[in-house]
């Protein structure tokens, strides 16, 4: 299984859909360089990546797109109590303010989710 397959999963043609509404190029090169290239390297598994992809968009205050991250790393094998352990690790490196945010998102993934 590739990394684009193991973090969007179902999810793969809403967020293909989306990407490719915003920029084709763009799409482009989040599927190619990030996606196939990047993440599918050997070296680290698809788990230990989706904890640190959850970790650097800590530091970038939370967007949306951490909900993508926050599944992958699940699908991945991280348990809820990992993910947890992920987000308060980041609030030392980033703050407090951002690890709410997190914690928020990941309460709203949760939620919405059933888990």
């Amino acid at each position: 299984m590739d990394a684009l397959e193991g973090i969007w999963g179902e999810d793969e043609a809403r967020i293909r859909e989306r990407l490719q509404s915003l920029d084709p190029d763009l799409a482009a090169y989040i599927e190619e360089f990030a996606y196939r290239e990047v993440l599918s390297r050997d070296g680290l598994d698809l788990k230990t990546r989706e904890l640190l992809a959850i970790t650097a968009l800590v530091g970038l205050g939370s967007p949306p797109e951490i909900a993508t991250h926050f599944k992958g790393a699940l699908s991945n094998g991280a348990s809820e109590a990992e993910i947890r352990e992920t987000l308060l690790q980041a609030a030392l490196f980033f703050g407090f303010p951002r690890a709410i945010a997190a914690f928020e998102r990941w309460r709203k993934f949760r939620d919405r989710t059933g888990g």
